[in-house]
């Protein structure tokens, strides 16, 4: 199977790399309550981010995404932790843009090229993203990015992949945001450092919207 396949799938691409540009930082977030879900979008969009993804984690999340998309409508909103073609329907009902994943084997690189939404799909080695690059896709999640290579992992994939960006996400701290962001195949990173699941359990949304503050100002450079 190869890009033919899924001739919508450049323009869906197309949609990703302007949102992950638009954005540079994409916190990934795990929620217990849509109010939690909505409280959090809003932290972060004061704090000068302009995205979201929440990941399928826990029982929530559908909920949570259902809820931002009515009440923040102002952030990009997506669904994380994607693993099959229902929850692939399930994000899209309650209301996602976009879609990430942390890993794509190929029958669910196939149902995500062929949903119409914009997708990060997730890959780890050279041979995965290569078959995403296949299938048409321009970007991709590389994950876990920090435990499989960080920087030198993705400075040694710009020669054999220079036409593939990527958003690494997985170990990222505050600290490591501005060297990742600067290499040229880095079209944006996810992080969790801004959405501590402590912090939004304790409601110290304050906290986040700080740290996002931090984090849209390295996006910005």
């Amino acid at each position: 199977m190869n890009a033919s396949a899924f001739p919508d799938l450049e323009k869906s691409q197309q949609v990703a790399i302007a949102l992950l540009r638009a954005t540079r930082v994409l916190p990934v977030v795990t929620v217990d309550s849509a109010e939690q879900g909505v409280a959090t979008a809003r932290a972060l969009l004061d704090g000068g981010l302009t995205a979201i993804e929440v990941t399928l984690r826990t029982p929530a999340a559908l909920d949570a995404i259902t809820a931002i998309r009515r009440d923040v409508p102002g952030i990009a909103l997506g669904a994380g932790t994607v693993l099959t073609p229902q929850q692939i329907d399930d994000a899209r009902k309650a209301g996602a843009a976009f879609l990430v994943t942390p890993g794509t084997p190929p029958a669910l690189a196939a149902a995500l090229a062929a949903c119409g939404l914009p997708v990060v799909p997730g890959a780890a080695t050279p041979s995965e993203l290569i078959a995403l690059a296949t299938l048409g896709y321009r970007v991709a999640k590389l994950f876990p990015a920090a435990a499989i290579g960080g920087l030198a992992l993705i400075r040694a994939l710009q020669g054999p992949l220079a036409d593939l960006l990527l958003c690494p996400t997985g170990g990222i701290r505050e600290a490591d945001a501005p060297a990742y962001l600067a290499e040229k195949n880095v079209i944006a990173i996810g992080g969790s450092w801004m959405v501590p699941r402590d912090w939004l359990q304790a409601g110290r949304f304050d906290e986040v919207t700080a740290s996002a503050r931090t984090a849209s100002r390295f996006a910005a450079a």
